[in-house]
């Protein structure tokens, strides 16, 4: 197995990396510092964009709301529904316990996701030339939905980065002569990833777990393949115990939270899920049920340049000798992608980064393929084709993002103005909101949205104009909430 740390067989030079770098002498083990910033310079790149291109002043979604609060003391927490897990709120902790600005918190996640970027392509150094990755890193961050998502309180950016740190880890292990380091990387990023989406963790490790039970079979070295996959074990075990044992305590056990999780997200089984993920590719960024049109074909073709690219990657990995280190995260982001495309019946772009954030390592192989593999006399031509490609590629992702961002911070400013409108008329903390959009309301508004209210706390039931109210509130008093854009809701107040 470790024979794939000889120098290439042919292929592209100067793509993969020579084992890993030396530990001693020199910055960072021996690495030039212009190399490294390959590497800082992606996540950098990445963490500036949100923070320019993103809105600081988008309020929070919905499930932001419901994360949040799960920490926040600016309003009671919000029901945590059996399909989520605690990872995110453990991130926001730090800023959501000091205070309730919706700046600080982009500004924070921004920042902080941009660090996680870096630290994920720091796994695979010696895998790869910091260039390649800082190529993946470009193509991953520059995606629209990576930059949407990267300063929100969302779980799936941080399952996509905490997976390309663990099979980065693994790769290392397996392919780049690491060691007990690489191992605890390993199961490190596996806990992360279970302890924010342990559906997606045990997506990740199959193949992880495959690829160690067949270098136990083929190699004979059962104690250490055995160790590797104890550690993944290890690492899913200890992310997701809290999940285990909330399973117990609020949902009467493992099997009964799947099936409430299940009935949540309209059942799981076998849904053909590709074609909606295809016309939400541009947004909108929930397609429930996907019955829209295909918004803007034309934007969609590097969806199908990447399998191109990442097959291309792994024939140039082929040849260099090094393939089970292009295969492995491109089958991981399969798999990741699988549960997303064939087992649920709607359709979301966040659904997909994780799969996105894995398969930028054979595209990035592809890609430097391309430029390395033509003669001296045609380099640069093909350099500047390939940026071009590139260019084009970040601009058109700009303007989708754009377009998601705008209508994002539209809707959540009606939150904002329906917010104002209640308090206007008595509606203050402690309070209870119930009824369109009532988490994020009463989040903003610093009320609880489950539960019953005090006697003599105001209580307000959000109802669509053309709509009606409960019986229970059909006597209350009833105001048209005015100024919004988008939502158009009448609030009937107790």
């Amino acid at each position: 197995m470790n024979t794939v740390n000889a120098a290439p067989a042919g292929g592209p030079q100067g793509v993969w990396g020579e084992g890993l770098p030396p530990r001693s002498g020199g910055v960072l083990g021996g690495r030039p510092p212009r190399e490294i910033l390959w590497l800082v310079g992606a996540g950098v790149a990445y963490a500036v964009a949100q923070l320019v291109f993103v809105s600081l002043r988008m309020g929070l979604s919905w499930d932001e709301s419901v994360y949040v609060s799960q920490v926040s003391g600016h309003a009671p927490a919000a029901y945590f529904d059996p399909a989520r897990a605690r990872g995110v709120p453990l991130i926001v902790a730090p800023v959501a316990l000091l205070t309730s600005s919706v700046t600080a918190l982009r500004v924070y996640l921004a920042v902080l996701s941009g660090l996680g970027l870096t630290l994920a392509l720091w796994t695979w150094r010696g895998l790869r030339q910091a260039w390649v990755l800082g190529l993946a890193g470009v193509t991953f961050g520059g995606l629209w939905v990576a930059q949407y998502y990267g300063p929100q309180a969302m779980p799936d950016i941080w399952s996509a980065l905490g997976g390309l740190a663990a099979v980065g880890c693994f790769c290392r292990w397996a392919f780049g002569g690491s060691g007990t380091r690489a191992l605890a990387g390993l199961g490190v990023s596996v806990a992360f990833v279970t302890l924010v989406r342990p559906g997606d963790a045990v997506y990740l490790c199959l193949p992880l777990l495959v690829v160690a039970a067949w270098g136990a079979l083929m190699a004979g070295e059962f104690a250490r393949y055995g160790a590797a996959a104890g550690v993944i074990v290890g690492g899913l075990v200890a992310g997701g115990a809290e999940w285990v044992i909330e399973a117990f305590v609020r949902f009467g056990g493992i099997a009964s939270r799947l099936h409430e999780a299940g009935t949540e997200q309209g059942g799981f089984g076998l849904h053909f899920a590709l074609s909606d993920e295809l016309r939400a590719l541009n947004g909108p960024t929930l397609c429930r049920p996907c019955t829209i049109g295909f918004r803007d074909p034309g934007l969609d073709l590097w969806w199908l340049a990447l399998p191109v690219l990442g097959a291309l990657g792994i024939l140039a990995a082929r040849r260099a000798g090094r393939m089970a280190g292009a295969l492995l995260p491109a089958g991981c982001g399969l798999c990741l992608a699988a549960q997303y495309l064939f087992m649920i019946n709607y359709a979301a772009p966040r659904f997909l980064l994780p799969a996105y954030a894995l398969l930028a390592i054979p595209v990035a192989d592809g890609l430097a393929f391309i430029l390395t593999s033509v003669s001296r006399d045609l380099r640069p031509a093909v350099t500047a084709t390939v940026t071009c490609f590139l260019i084009l590629q970040l601009f058109t992702q700009h303007l989708v993002l754009d377009h998601e961002v705008g209508g994002t911070v539209t809707f959540h400013d009606d939150y904002t103005r329906i917010v104002a409108e209640l308090a206007a008329h008595g509606v203050r903390a402690p309070c209870l909101i119930t009824g369109v959009q009532y988490i994020p309301i009463a989040f903003y508004a610093g009320c609880a949205s489950t539960g019953n209210a005090a006697r003599g706390e105001p209580v307000a039931v959000l109802v669509q104009v053309r709509g009606h109210p409960p019986s229970y509130a059909r006597n209350w008093h009833v105001y048209r909430i005015t100024g919004t854009t988008i939502l158009k809701v009448n609030a009937y107040i107790r």
